[in-house]
């Protein structure tokens, strides 16, 4: 059986919210939710944290030694390489690219996309090609030795910073399966994802309400459904801008 691994790219740099995978989310750190959340996927074999050499990102291979996490350290900028490099580490077949924005990430949907993988003849399976599910919802799943060669034969600055961007430029020689939402999770509008201090009230909005009765074990069906409850908290965030590189 092929050994399935996510890897997680996260670093403390960020231009519009420094430090926010460390950043407090009801009593827990940012990046220890998804990690949760990540561990409760039926289909892993394993996780590791793809961080950077940097000096501020210490405090990421301490937290992540202090959970028993694999943590692998490599380039700031070339994430591309970063990632070929923890997922090597790990013996990986196959690759689930997930960034440390995505901390309210649904467990079922990472199982979905890994067996719709494997159960299919494609290349990449992913649902952020055409978006249907709430942004921070993301699961993109391909095999490693594809991710190796594009990182041997790829210098274009905008793919090394964005690992998976080359299998979306050329449909033309990877074959490309996207996931849509059930209608019922259907909200490509909605913002799950942890990117700008008005992500951060949001998120926190959310925990407060789904933490103390599930701690991390909630999806987005409960998400949704405090939402349907609370339509206003849609609000928080709903204006912000996601950057798009694909």
């Amino acid at each position: 059986m092929p050994r399935i691994i996510a890897s997680i790219e996260a670093r403390m740099g960020s231009s519009r919210f420094p430090g926010k995978v460390m950043a407090d989310i009801c009593g827990r750190p940012a990046i220890e939710r998804l990690v949760n959340r990540l561990r409760r996927c039926t289909t892993l074999d394993g996780i590791i944290l793809a961080t950077s050499v940097a000096p501020a990102d210490d405090v990421l291979e301490q937290w992540a030694i202090s959970v028993g996490l694999p943590c692998y350290r490599g380039s700031e900028d070339d994430v591309l390489l970063r990632v070929v490099e923890a997922q090597r580490q790990m013996n990986c077949d196959i690759v689930v690219e997930v960034t440390g924005d995505c901390i309210m990430l649904d467990p079922e949907l990472i199982d979905m996309g890994v067996e719709t993988f494997l159960g299919n003849d494609c290349d990449i399976v992913t649902n952020a090609r055409e978006r249907s599910y709430p942004i921070g919802e993301v699961v993109q799943v391909f095999r490693f030795a594809d991710l190796e060669e594009t990182e041997r034969k790829v210098s274009d600055p905008l793919v090394r910073e964005h690992v998976s961007l080359y299998f979306y430029q050329r449909p033309d020689l990877y074959r490309i399966l996207n996931l849509y939402a059930p209608a019922r999770w259907r909200a490509p509008e909605y913002r799950f994802h942890f990117d700008y201090p008005e992500d951060y009230l949001f998120l926190q909005e959310i925990h407060r309400r789904l933490a103390p009765t599930y701690g991390d074990n909630f999806g987005i069906e409960e998400i949704m459904a405090v939402l349907r409850r609370e339509p206003e908290l849609v609000e928080i965030n709903r204006h912000m801008v996601e950057r798009t590189v694909r």
